[in-house]
């Protein structure tokens, strides 16, 4: 990764393709809604929270194709933020799957998790209990894990959430 984000704790955003991550980030950044294509590589921005504490957010392609490739940003992962769309239940299986298969990754061993459960703004999407169960989060023991409910078109919640982040960092 490059040298010039290794000040702030790296936070990796994963997830299926069509989550948001890439719409979540550029909220994030900008305070703008913004129409996003689908992340081909990554995307990469510096958040600041507050004066005093930033991250660096990375937003890694989530196209199936792609997906072999995200061992290869888990180096100096400090949390992992996996985006789920609250209101595809079809997908979710697929979701569990992908996730259950990063955190078994040597590197994220004890790295705090954040499931955002985006798109709440949707008629129809999943409560956040629902979501835990389908991703089966009570078998993750051996780390921290938090699910908050965001809408990256909207742009709630995302602040409060990589609030969360960052004191799960610190406490990790």
């Amino acid at each position: 990764m490059g040298q010039s984000y290794s000040s702030s704790p790296q936070v990796i955003l994963m997830g299926l393709d069509s989550a948001g991550k890439s719409t979540l980030l550029a909220r994030l950044l900008t305070g703008q809604e913004m129409e996003t294509s689908p992340t081909i590589g990554f995307n990469v921005g510096t958040l600041d929270l507050d004066k005093k504490t930033s991250l660096t957010v990375w937003d890694v392609g989530g196209q199936r194709s792609m997906r072999p490739n995200w061992r290869y940003y888990l180096d100096e992962c400090k949390a992992l933020v996996f985006v789920v769309d609250s209101s595809d239940r079809a997908r979710m299986p697929e979701a569990q799957k992908a996730l259950k298969k990063i955190l078994s990754d040597e590197k994220l061993r004890g790295i705090p998790l954040m499931v955002l459960a985006n798109k709440k703004d949707l008629p129809g999407s999943m409560t956040i209990r629902e979501i835990s169960n389908q991703l089966d989060l009570q078998a993750q023991t051996e780390r921290m894990w938090e699910v908050q409910a965001c809408s990256a078109l909207k742009g709630l919640g995302l602040q409060q959430a990589f609030l969360s982040v960052h004191k799960m960092i610190k406490k990790s």
